[in-house]
């Protein structure tokens, strides 16, 4: 992959083989950050896992950077006005499990009912590509809609390990005030730490890093946050 000069000129700038504590790492991506418009503080962390271990769940951040999100809501008319009262974008069932049929997906999270799983399901192959299917696991199937949609209001996002172990989530802009940053990131790694699981061996959280959307990444110690 080829990266433009102020990219090269930054790693120069300081010792890419280090560790810095969660501030100074963000002045460091704060100060490298090269695009013109407000990028995004992305959070890697590689997790020691067994092919056999997963790492998946759900945090609310304690400082929201994106705009509030459009819920879509599977369930049926018992449960619509509770939906609507909450604050989903769109409510309803078979209708728009055909409108999706159909190629339409103007929403950003979508939450079922469990009684509406069995047709939600059908929509598996589109949904799933996008990250969009209800599931029991990030609280998003559920009867508990107020609840559900509450936490989604306030910010909750999914975090899960990919294959290589590595858990990918924004955590915030470089616009943002560090300490708002920093404690996102606390919120983060702590949930992860959580999700240990019981048969891990070792040290389970191997490296911390992060990055601007356009910038070069800054390794993190933890240790200190421990």
């Amino acid at each position: 992959m080829k990266h433009g000069k102020k990219y090269l000129d930054n790693l120069k700038k300081y010792d890419g083989a280090l560790s810095y504590d969660i501030n100074s790492a963000l002045e460091l991506v704060k100060a490298f950050a090269p695009a013109k418009f407000d990028e995004t503080v992305d959070l890697s962390v590689k997790l020691n896992l067994k092919k056999s271990q997963s790492v998946r769940d759900t945090v609310v951040l304690p400082h929201q950077f994106r705009a509030e999100k459009r819920v879509l809501v599977f369930c049926k008319a018992e449960k619509e006005k509770e939906a609507q009262d909450a604050g989903a974008t769109y409510v309803g069932a078979e209708d728009l499990i055909e409108k999706i049929r159909g190629g339409w997906l103007d929403f950003d999270v979508a939450v079922a009912t469990p009684d509406m799983m069995k047709d939600v399901g059908k929509l598996g192959m589109v949904l799933g590509r996008r990250g969009l299917m209800p599931n029991p696991k990030t609280g998003t199937v559920t009867f508990d809609l107020k609840g559900a949609l509450s936490e989604l209001k306030k910010g909750r996002v999914e975090f899960r390990a990919d294959k290589t172990g590595v858990v990918h989530l924004a955590v915030g802009k470089v616009s943002m005030d560090s300490e708002k940053v920093a404690e996102n990131i606390r919120t983060v790694v702590t949930e992860i730490k959580r999700k240990r699981p019981a048969d891990a061996k070792g040290d389970f959280i191997q490296t911390v890093s992060v990055a601007s959307t356009m910038g070069p990444g800054v390794w993190v110690s933890i240790k200190d946050e421990e």
